[in-house]
């Protein structure tokens, strides 16, 4: 806590300090510098394997800067940046990170508030009658030698005592942060409340991962539902023409059962395509916060994507520690147990705590306004502990503790990411291949198609050459769509693995819009929960 003074009166260009006030500037100079300069929390530190970060990633093989930045772009595809928007407006999960963010810089004012005095106004209006004969009255009749009531000069003592005070006042509490125990207690807070906005960016990551990941997942699932249609089609065709040639005796009933299994298998994947289909389509209406009749509006028909499959410059493996909002909440939550410690230490030592009020008092109401009416009531509090039964040291035992927890968790957090993103470059480099070789697959599959097309034109070759070859570019093409769905959710995972801010952060963080629900309704709720129960 940085202490400031407030600048000495100044009198014919030299310094004059108020009468009795310079050895209370002194002393007060003196505790504030050493409740700036007292604190024992540890000095920070990290694990080793952090310390000793490889200098590149296995894999990169492209050098430069990661550009995290709307990476979807690469893509082409206006409806899956429609659907990315969707979601960041709309999201429920974010929505509670919001809330969660919202709560720990709470938790941190209320830590921070500790650092400062605490002022509280008061208004009183006491009215008192009491005996004369009991209490104080008493007391000042025996001291004043008047047992009958008399007392000297002919003074009679009432029989009863009755009076009647007004103040105002302002109340004031303030601990002296001696050993930095509130702002350690602060700093602490103030590290979980960093700790959940990183916390609240792994959350914006991950939903719009599984959001990329799921539009990819309709695309693919779209496609080869379509594919199944049209093979169902071949294969009945095939069917009608294998019966034919059957009847003519010039196929076995081995090579018709043969088409038959084929045509049966390929419709029996078409209601599990479907039902794959609907249910990824759900769970993106999910993730845009609404129903599917939303998502009905949104997404055409036809999808297409470009499927890529160029390395990514993923830079050095250093980066991550604040690149990945995960390593960085882990981070900060490390910094908060070492804060913790030192909070924890401090509670060993003596506190000096000062309260006080200060305001003005009258018997009657009108004379609250005259200041002559002043009062004050001033209180120092020196505590030390001595016996609490060892809670302070398993208090500071327990810090101890917390943070050699979140210090494995840190290391662990750093080499998990590493691992990530040199798994991710090679997922991604052997998805491309892979797909570059379903790719000179289904070009090949294609020339097949085209010439048994001319051969039947020409009356080479038979229909039903012209029929497989057309099952088997089908087929081709099934697996290069799903080879093209883990083309792009591999490059999703090295995004991912990487960190970054992928959109522009928010300008506030505001959780959800609330619809006002009639009173009878939300009763009318309330019971039918009751009932179920």
């Amino acid at each position: 806590m940085n202490g400031t003074l407030a600048s000495p009166a100044r009198a014919g260009g030299r310094t004059r300090f108020p009468k009795h006030g310079a050895r209370r500037l002194l002393v007060a100079a003196g505790a504030l510098l050493l409740s700036s300069a007292c604190s024992f929390a540890p000095p920070p530190a990290v694990p080793e394997p952090v310390a000793e970060l490889p200098g590149n990633f296995m894999g990169s093989a492209l050098p430069g800067d990661y550009e995290s930045r709307e990476w979807w772009e690469i893509f082409q595809d206006p409806v899956l940046s429609t659907v990315v928007d969707s979601v960041l407006a709309a999201n429920f999960d974010l929505a509670e990170a919001v809330a969660r963010v919202q709560q720990a810089r709470a938790q941190a004012g209320i830590a921070r508030a500790g650092l400062f005095p605490a002022l509280q106004a008061s208004a009183t209006a006491t009215d008192q009658d009491t005996p004369a004969n009991a209490g104080f009255g008493e007391q000042f009749r025996k001291l004043a030698g008047g047992e009958d009531g008399a007392l000297p000069g002919g003074f009679q003592f009432p029989d009863r005592l009755a009076f009647t005070t007004y103040s105002l006042g302002i109340d004031f509490a303030y601990e002296l942060d001696f050993w930095g125990r509130a702002r350690n207690d602060a700093r602490a807070a103030g590290a979980q409340y960093m700790a959940s906005e990183s916390d609240y960016h792994a959350a914006r990551i991950g939903v719009l991962a599984t959001t990329i990941s799921t539009y990819f997942e309709i695309v693919d699932l779209r496609h080869r539902t379509e594919l199944a249609r049209r093979t169902i089609d071949v294969l009945l065709e095939r069917e009608a023409l294998t019966e034919t040639r059957y009847d003519r005796g010039l196929v076995t009933s081995f090579e018709l059962y043969q088409v038959r299994l084929d045509l049966r298998n390929t419709q029996a994947t078409l209601p599990q395509l479907e039902t794959l289909l609907t249910d990824a389509e759900g769970r993106l209406a999910v993730l845009m916060g609404g129903f599917r009749g939303k998502l009905d509006a949104i997404l055409p028909d036809a999808l297409a994507p470009v499927p890529l499959g160029d390395p990514v410059a993923a830079g050095v493996p250093a980066n991550l520690l604040y690149q990945r909002p995960d390593v960085l909440a882990a981070g900060l939550r490390l910094d908060a147990a070492r804060f913790a410690i030192g909070a924890r230490r401090a509670e060993l030592l003596p506190s000096l705590s000062l309260s006080g009020t200060i305001g003005v008092q009258s018997a009657q109401a009108d004379g609250l306004f005259n200041v002559d009416q002043w009062f004050r009531n001033l209180l120092g509090n020196l505590t030390a502990p001595i016996f609490q039964g060892g809670r302070i040291r398993q208090n500071i035992a327990l810090a101890h503790a917390q943070f050699g927890q979140a210090a494995a968790a840190y290391g662990r957090t750093v080499v998990t990411a590493v691992y990530e993103v040199e798994a991710a470059l090679a997922a991604l480099a052997n998805e491309d291949r892979r797909h570059a070789l379903l790719v000179s697959q289904r070009d090949e599959a294609q020339g097949s198609v085209d010439l048994q097309s001319e051969r039947y034109a020409s009356g080479v070759g038979g229909y039903t050459d012209y029929l497989d070859a057309l099952r088997t570019l089908l087929n081709v093409e099934s697996t290069l769509s799903g080879a093209s769905r883990d083309l792009a959710l591999a490059r999703l995972a090295v995004h991912r693995a990487l960190g970054g801010e992928w959109t522009a952060p928010p300008e506030s963080l505001e959780g959800l819009e609330m619809v006002p629900v009639a009173e009878s309704a939300a009763g009318g709720n309330a019971r039918n929960s009751e009932g179920s129960r």
